[in-house]
């Protein structure tokens, strides 16, 4: 009997089937939940404060209300089961918030935010590629006075090295397929906003090879993972990013049993201790 397909690809889930079938598998089909990390919870505090500071007039976004839009973030996962999931001590999370406070301090000596105003934040996009529905979310989208759109994403995590940038360029590739579909303009650019100790912008102008590119790369992930389904063969990958993972109990690689994943829940996914 096969496996039922995911109802959609964005970014993420091309990502993750890129670097491992299974754990694809387990997050997109299984729906296995997964454990709350502090970069992930950090990365969505940090996105949440950008979010409330690009709502307001460009005039009102200094810095001194960019903290103030932490604080209201702050005041809203302070008591999320993301958060609460992290089991942080007192110190631990005063170290999270100073963490997440100098992001916020360091996106101001990448861009001035007064200078523009975006037409969309955490902006959800969706197309219909053939038979697959694409999907992602833009953290923003700036019409310039040329009428240029510019997609960004913020990242909190670790700046790429040079031979990692393209890799690291596909998702906001994605999203400048999904402005084309949708808005008939392809954007003029794209970028990625590290924020994380190495602050940069790492910047890609889309053209025609690359959207096209893109959506061959899609397809053909897609036809991968129908296939996958069909035949109930979802592979692991071995790699560093196995450190990370949330799904080690139930990978064969570390002993486990990927049929176990079907009927676990957050508690005992919380409980289970990762390999070493």
């Amino acid at each position: 009997m096969s496996l039922p397909l995911p109802s959609s690809l964005s970014p993420s889930k091309v990502s993750a089937f890129t670097d491992c079938a299974l754990a694809f598998r387990f997050s997109a089909i299984d729906k296995v939940p997964e454990a709350p990390s502090a970069p992930a919870v950090k990365g969505n505090l940090v996105h949440r404060a950008l979010e409330l500071l690009f709502l307001a007039k460009p005039d009102e976004r200094t810095k001194a209300f960019a903290h103030a839009c932490l604080a209201t973030a702050w005041g809203e996962y302070a008591s999320d089961e993301r958060f609460l999931g992290l089991g942080l001590d007192e110190a631990a999370a005063a170290a999270f918030l100073a963490d997440a406070e100098a992001m916020v301090e360091r996106y101001f000596t990448l861009e001035d935010p007064t200078a523009f105003d975006p037409i969309g934040v955490e902006l959800l996009l969706s197309i219909e590629l053939d038979d697959l529905l694409l999907r992602g979310i833009i953290d923003r989208l700036d019409l310039l006075p040329n009428g240029d759109l510019v997609v960004t994403d913020y990242k909190t995590g670790r700046a790429p090295t040079e031979r990692q940038e393209a890799s690291k360029l596909v998702g906001v590739q994605f999203y400048a397929l999904l402005c084309e579909r949708l808005f008939g303009k392809r954007p003029a650019k794209v970028q990625l906003i590290y924020l994380g100790a190495n602050p940069q912008i790492i910047v890609a102008t889309p053209s025609e090879q690359s959207t096209r590119a893109v959506e061959r790369k899609v397809g053909a992930i897609w036809s991968a993972v129908k296939r996958s389904c069909e035949s109930e063969d979802f592979r692991p990958k071995q790699s560093p990013l196995c450190s990370w993972c949330s799904f080690q109990q139930f990978c064969p690689a570390f002993g486990g049993d990927p049929d176990a994943a079907k009927t676990v829940t957050l508690d005992s996914t919380l409980a289970a201790p990762l390999a070493p």
